[in-house]
Protein backbone atom coordinates (compact mmCIF):
# COMPACT_ATOMS: atom_id res chain seq x y z
CA UNK A 1 0.00 0.00 0.00
CA UNK A 2 2.89 2.38 0.85
CA UNK A 3 4.44 1.75 -2.58
CA UNK A 4 1.17 2.57 -4.34
CA UNK A 5 0.81 5.79 -2.36
CA UNK A 6 4.39 6.81 -3.20
CA UNK A 7 3.76 6.24 -6.89
CA UNK A 8 0.55 8.25 -6.67
CA UNK A 9 2.35 11.15 -5.00
CA UNK A 10 5.13 11.09 -7.59
CA UNK A 11 2.60 11.01 -10.41
CA UNK A 12 0.70 13.95 -8.91
CA UNK A 13 3.92 15.92 -8.52
CA UNK A 14 4.87 15.22 -12.12
CA UNK A 15 1.48 16.39 -13.36
CA UNK A 16 1.73 19.59 -11.29
CA UNK A 17 5.23 20.35 -12.60
CA UNK A 18 4.10 19.80 -16.17
CA UNK A 19 1.11 22.08 -15.64
CA UNK A 20 3.29 24.80 -14.12
CA UNK A 21 5.70 24.56 -17.05
CA UNK A 22 2.82 24.95 -19.50
CA UNK A 23 1.50 27.95 -17.55
CA UNK A 24 4.93 29.60 -17.57
CA UNK A 25 5.37 28.96 -21.27
CA UNK A 26 1.90 30.33 -21.92
CA UNK A 27 2.56 33.45 -19.86
CA UNK A 28 5.87 34.01 -21.63
CA UNK A 29 4.19 33.58 -24.99
CA UNK A 30 1.52 36.10 -24.06
CA UNK A 31 4.21 38.58 -23.00
CA UNK A 32 5.98 38.08 -26.33
CA UNK A 33 2.73 38.74 -28.18
CA UNK A 34 1.84 41.78 -26.05
CA UNK A 35 2.23 45.13 -27.72
CA UNK A 36 1.38 48.33 -25.81
CA UNK A 37 -1.43 50.40 -27.24
CA UNK A 38 0.28 53.22 -29.18
CA UNK A 39 -2.41 55.57 -27.93
CA UNK A 40 -1.10 55.15 -24.36
CA UNK A 41 2.57 55.79 -25.23
CA UNK A 42 4.49 59.04 -25.48
CA UNK A 43 4.08 60.25 -29.04
CA UNK A 44 3.59 63.29 -31.25
CA UNK A 45 0.07 64.65 -31.51
CA UNK A 46 -0.83 65.80 -35.00
CA UNK A 47 -1.00 69.56 -35.32
CA UNK A 48 1.17 70.20 -32.27
CA UNK A 49 4.08 72.64 -32.28
CA UNK A 50 7.67 72.35 -31.03
CA UNK A 51 10.45 74.91 -30.61
CA UNK A 52 13.22 74.48 -33.14
CA UNK A 53 16.22 76.26 -34.63
CA UNK A 54 17.92 79.02 -32.65
CA UNK A 55 15.99 79.47 -29.40
CA UNK A 56 16.76 82.74 -27.52
CA UNK A 57 16.79 82.32 -23.75
CA UNK A 58 16.13 85.13 -21.27
CA UNK A 59 17.01 84.63 -17.60
CA UNK A 60 15.65 86.18 -14.41
CA UNK A 61 17.60 85.45 -11.22
CA UNK A 62 15.06 86.06 -8.45
CA UNK A 63 16.68 86.37 -5.04
CA UNK A 64 20.35 86.04 -4.17
CA UNK A 65 22.57 83.78 -6.26
CA UNK A 66 26.34 83.84 -5.98
CA UNK A 67 28.49 84.28 -9.08
CA UNK A 68 29.63 80.67 -8.67
CA UNK A 69 26.04 79.39 -8.58
CA UNK A 70 25.10 81.35 -11.67
CA UNK A 71 28.14 80.09 -13.58
CA UNK A 72 27.17 76.44 -13.00
CA UNK A 73 23.79 77.02 -14.64
CA UNK A 74 25.00 79.34 -17.41
CA UNK A 75 27.77 76.89 -18.34
CA UNK A 76 25.11 74.19 -18.62
CA UNK A 77 23.11 76.36 -21.03
CA UNK A 78 26.28 77.06 -23.05
CA UNK A 79 26.91 73.32 -23.18
CA UNK A 80 23.59 72.84 -24.96
CA UNK A 81 24.69 75.10 -27.82
CA UNK A 82 27.98 73.29 -28.37
CA UNK A 83 28.67 70.70 -31.04
CA UNK A 84 28.21 67.12 -29.72
CA UNK A 85 31.93 66.45 -30.17
CA UNK A 86 33.02 69.66 -28.38
CA UNK A 87 33.25 67.91 -24.98
CA UNK A 88 34.35 64.40 -24.13
CA UNK A 89 31.60 61.80 -24.47
CA UNK A 90 29.13 61.42 -22.94
CA UNK A 91 28.29 65.09 -23.18
CA UNK A 92 25.51 67.59 -22.53
CA UNK A 93 25.53 68.41 -26.25
CA UNK A 94 25.05 64.73 -27.07
CA UNK A 95 22.03 64.59 -24.76
CA UNK A 96 20.58 67.71 -26.44
CA UNK A 97 21.30 66.34 -29.91
CA UNK A 98 19.19 63.28 -29.08
CA UNK A 99 16.22 65.54 -28.29
CA UNK A 100 16.75 67.42 -31.55
CA UNK A 101 17.08 64.31 -33.72
CA UNK A 102 14.29 62.25 -32.16
CA UNK A 103 11.74 64.92 -31.36
CA UNK A 104 12.35 68.30 -32.98
CA UNK A 105 13.87 67.75 -36.41
CA UNK A 106 11.17 65.32 -37.64
CA UNK A 107 8.43 67.85 -36.85
CA UNK A 108 10.36 70.81 -38.29
CA UNK A 109 11.18 68.85 -41.43
CA UNK A 110 7.57 67.79 -41.93
CA UNK A 111 6.25 71.32 -41.44
CA UNK A 112 8.72 72.72 -43.98
CA UNK A 113 8.34 69.92 -46.54
CA UNK A 114 11.81 68.60 -45.85
CA UNK A 115 13.55 71.97 -45.89
CA UNK A 116 14.03 72.24 -42.11
CA UNK A 117 17.54 70.87 -41.65
CA UNK A 118 18.92 73.31 -39.08
CA UNK A 119 19.84 72.03 -35.66
CA UNK A 120 18.32 73.38 -32.47
CA UNK A 121 20.45 75.57 -30.21
CA UNK A 122 19.74 77.54 -27.07
CA UNK A 123 21.23 81.03 -27.29
CA UNK A 124 21.60 83.17 -24.18
CA UNK A 125 19.85 86.45 -25.02
CA UNK A 126 19.69 88.34 -21.72
CA UNK A 127 19.98 88.13 -17.93
CA UNK A 128 18.21 90.13 -15.24
CA UNK A 129 18.61 90.00 -11.46
CA UNK A 130 16.08 90.83 -8.75
CA UNK A 131 18.03 90.23 -5.55
CA UNK A 132 15.63 92.28 -3.47
CA UNK A 133 12.68 90.01 -4.39
CA UNK A 134 10.54 92.93 -5.54
CA UNK A 135 7.21 91.10 -5.25
CA UNK A 136 8.04 89.15 -2.10
CA UNK A 137 9.70 85.92 -1.10
CA UNK A 138 6.59 83.75 -1.20
CA UNK A 139 5.26 83.40 -4.73
CA UNK A 140 2.19 81.97 -6.40
CA UNK A 141 2.36 80.26 -9.77
CA UNK A 142 0.60 83.28 -11.29
CA UNK A 143 3.42 85.48 -10.00
CA UNK A 144 6.00 83.14 -11.55
CA UNK A 145 4.27 83.67 -14.88
CA UNK A 146 4.34 87.45 -14.33
CA UNK A 147 8.05 87.33 -13.50
CA UNK A 148 8.71 85.36 -16.67
CA UNK A 149 7.05 88.12 -18.67
CA UNK A 150 9.47 90.70 -17.24
CA UNK A 151 12.32 89.04 -19.14
CA UNK A 152 10.57 89.99 -22.40
CA UNK A 153 11.21 86.66 -24.15
CA UNK A 154 11.47 86.80 -27.92
CA UNK A 155 9.03 84.96 -30.14
CA UNK A 156 10.08 81.33 -30.30
CA UNK A 157 12.15 81.84 -27.16
CA UNK A 158 12.11 80.70 -23.54
CA UNK A 159 12.04 82.75 -20.35
CA UNK A 160 13.88 81.12 -17.44
CA UNK A 161 12.97 82.11 -13.88
CA UNK A 162 15.33 80.85 -11.18
CA UNK A 163 14.32 81.38 -7.54
CA UNK A 164 16.87 81.40 -4.71
CA UNK A 165 16.95 78.90 -1.86
CA UNK A 166 15.03 81.15 0.54
CA UNK A 167 12.21 81.97 -1.90
CA UNK A 168 9.05 79.92 -1.41
CA UNK A 169 6.95 79.03 -4.44
CA UNK A 170 3.45 77.55 -4.44
CA UNK A 171 3.74 73.76 -4.38
CA UNK A 172 7.55 73.76 -4.19
CA UNK A 173 8.66 70.49 -2.60
CA UNK A 174 5.11 69.16 -2.54
CA UNK A 175 5.20 67.28 -5.79
CA UNK A 176 6.73 70.19 -7.71
CA UNK A 177 10.41 71.07 -8.20
CA UNK A 178 10.01 73.07 -11.40
CA UNK A 179 7.53 73.71 -14.20
CA UNK A 180 7.17 74.98 -17.74
CA UNK A 181 4.34 76.73 -19.52
CA UNK A 182 3.56 79.06 -22.39
CA UNK A 183 1.95 82.19 -20.97
CA UNK A 184 4.82 84.55 -20.39
CA UNK A 185 2.95 87.64 -21.54
CA UNK A 186 4.92 88.04 -24.74
CA UNK A 187 2.42 86.81 -27.27
CA UNK A 188 2.17 83.52 -29.09
CA UNK A 189 5.20 81.35 -29.63
CA UNK A 190 6.97 81.89 -26.31
CA UNK A 191 7.49 79.54 -23.39
CA UNK A 192 8.72 79.86 -19.83
CA UNK A 193 10.40 77.66 -17.23
CA UNK A 194 10.66 78.03 -13.47
CA UNK A 195 13.24 76.17 -11.38
CA UNK A 196 13.78 76.70 -7.66
CA UNK A 197 16.90 76.11 -5.58
CA UNK A 198 15.86 73.27 -3.23
CA UNK A 199 18.88 73.43 -0.91
CA UNK A 200 16.94 74.71 2.13
CA UNK A 201 13.35 73.70 1.41
CA UNK A 202 13.17 70.28 -0.25
CA UNK A 203 16.57 68.78 -1.12
CA UNK A 204 15.35 65.22 -0.52
CA UNK A 205 12.75 65.56 -3.25
CA UNK A 206 14.30 68.02 -5.67
CA UNK A 207 18.05 67.39 -5.32
CA UNK A 208 18.12 63.58 -5.04
CA UNK A 209 20.46 61.71 -5.55
CA UNK A 210 22.76 64.44 -4.20
CA UNK A 211 20.75 64.46 -0.98
CA UNK A 212 19.13 61.62 0.92
CA UNK A 213 15.59 61.05 -0.36
CA UNK A 214 12.63 62.49 1.47
CA UNK A 215 11.31 58.95 1.97
CA UNK A 216 12.38 55.37 1.32
CA UNK A 217 15.78 53.79 1.94
CA UNK A 218 18.23 56.35 3.31
CA UNK A 219 21.33 55.41 1.34
CA UNK A 220 24.25 57.86 1.41
CA UNK A 221 23.80 60.67 -1.14
CA UNK A 222 26.07 61.00 -4.15
CA UNK A 223 28.64 63.77 -4.34
CA UNK A 224 27.42 66.72 -6.46
CA UNK A 225 29.73 67.34 -9.44
CA UNK A 226 29.82 71.12 -9.00
CA UNK A 227 29.92 71.12 -5.22
CA UNK A 228 26.45 72.65 -4.86
CA UNK A 229 23.70 70.20 -3.89
CA UNK A 230 20.96 72.75 -4.55
CA UNK A 231 22.36 74.10 -7.82
CA UNK A 232 23.30 70.67 -9.17
CA UNK A 233 19.72 69.69 -8.38
CA UNK A 234 18.53 72.77 -10.26
CA UNK A 235 20.45 71.67 -13.35
CA UNK A 236 18.78 68.25 -13.27
CA UNK A 237 15.34 69.86 -13.02
CA UNK A 238 16.18 72.52 -15.60
CA UNK A 239 17.26 69.83 -18.07
CA UNK A 240 13.96 68.01 -17.59
CA UNK A 241 11.95 71.19 -18.09
CA UNK A 242 13.95 72.25 -21.15
CA UNK A 243 13.24 68.88 -22.75
CA UNK A 244 9.54 69.39 -22.06
CA UNK A 245 9.50 73.05 -23.09
CA UNK A 246 10.94 72.42 -26.57
CA UNK A 247 9.09 69.16 -27.32
CA UNK A 248 5.74 70.19 -25.84
CA UNK A 249 5.82 73.98 -25.36
CA UNK A 250 2.11 74.61 -25.78
CA UNK A 251 0.74 71.31 -24.46
CA UNK A 252 -0.16 69.87 -27.86
CA UNK A 253 2.94 68.13 -29.24
CA UNK A 254 4.92 65.29 -27.62
CA UNK A 255 3.36 63.87 -24.48
CA UNK A 256 1.79 60.80 -22.91
CA UNK A 257 -1.49 60.66 -21.04
CA UNK A 258 -3.67 63.69 -20.37
CA UNK A 259 -2.60 67.03 -21.78
CA UNK A 260 -3.51 68.53 -18.39
CA UNK A 261 -0.94 66.34 -16.59
CA UNK A 262 1.32 65.02 -19.32
CA UNK A 263 4.37 62.80 -19.14
CA UNK A 264 7.03 64.29 -21.39
CA UNK A 265 10.47 63.48 -22.79
CA UNK A 266 12.14 63.41 -19.35
CA UNK A 267 9.27 63.23 -16.88
CA UNK A 268 8.30 59.88 -18.42
CA UNK A 269 11.64 58.62 -17.06
CA UNK A 270 11.75 60.18 -13.60
CA UNK A 271 14.57 58.99 -11.33
CA UNK A 272 16.61 57.34 -14.08
CA UNK A 273 20.13 58.61 -14.68
CA UNK A 274 22.21 55.55 -15.57
CA UNK A 275 22.05 51.93 -16.62
CA UNK A 276 20.44 49.63 -14.09
CA UNK A 277 18.48 52.36 -12.31
CA UNK A 278 15.47 51.53 -10.18
CA UNK A 279 13.43 53.43 -7.57
CA UNK A 280 15.92 54.70 -5.01
CA UNK A 281 18.96 53.95 -7.19
CA UNK A 282 20.07 56.47 -9.82
CA UNK A 283 21.92 53.87 -11.90
CA UNK A 284 25.53 53.14 -12.76
CA UNK A 285 27.18 56.54 -13.17
CA UNK A 286 30.61 57.89 -13.92
CA UNK A 287 32.66 59.00 -10.93
CA UNK A 288 35.26 61.76 -11.01
CA UNK A 289 38.39 60.21 -9.49
CA UNK A 290 39.57 63.61 -8.22
CA UNK A 291 36.42 64.61 -6.35
CA UNK A 292 34.37 61.43 -6.02
CA UNK A 293 31.45 63.23 -7.68
CA UNK A 294 28.91 61.30 -9.72
CA UNK A 295 27.90 62.50 -13.18
CA UNK A 296 26.86 61.29 -16.62
CA UNK A 297 27.60 64.24 -18.91
CA UNK A 298 30.58 66.46 -19.68
CA UNK A 299 29.88 70.12 -20.40
CA UNK A 300 31.48 73.43 -21.30
CA UNK A 301 34.58 74.65 -19.48
CA UNK A 302 35.28 71.23 -18.02
CA UNK A 303 31.96 71.07 -16.15
CA UNK A 304 30.28 67.80 -15.24
CA UNK A 305 26.55 67.34 -14.81
CA UNK A 306 23.94 64.71 -14.01
CA UNK A 307 21.19 64.69 -16.64
CA UNK A 308 17.92 62.73 -16.61
CA UNK A 309 17.10 59.90 -18.97
CA UNK A 310 15.19 60.64 -22.16
CA UNK A 311 12.26 58.65 -23.46
CA UNK A 312 13.41 56.98 -26.67
CA UNK A 313 10.50 57.06 -29.09
CA UNK A 314 12.06 54.43 -31.35
CA UNK A 315 12.31 51.83 -28.58
CA UNK A 316 9.52 53.03 -26.26
CA UNK A 317 12.01 52.88 -23.38
CA UNK A 318 14.06 55.27 -21.26
CA UNK A 319 17.56 55.92 -22.56
CA UNK A 320 20.48 57.18 -20.45
CA UNK A 321 23.84 58.61 -21.45
CA UNK A 322 25.72 55.96 -19.47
Amino acid sequence: MAVVRSKAVLLLAAVMLASMAQLCMGARRRMELYRPDPATMLSFHEGGAVLHGDIPVSILWYGKFSAAQKSVIVDFLLSLAAEPQAAAAPSVAQWWSTIDQQYLSPVASASSNGAGKETTRLLLASQLSDEACSIGSSLTLAQITALAATTKPQRGGIALVFTAQDVAVEGFGMGRCSMHGSDAGAGAGTAYIWVGNPAMQCPGQCAWPFHQPAYGPQDPPLVAPNGEVGVDGMVMNLASMLAGAVTNPFGDAYYQGSSDAPLEACTACTGKFGTGSYPGYAGDLKVDPATGASYNANGARGRKYLLPALYDISTSACSTLV
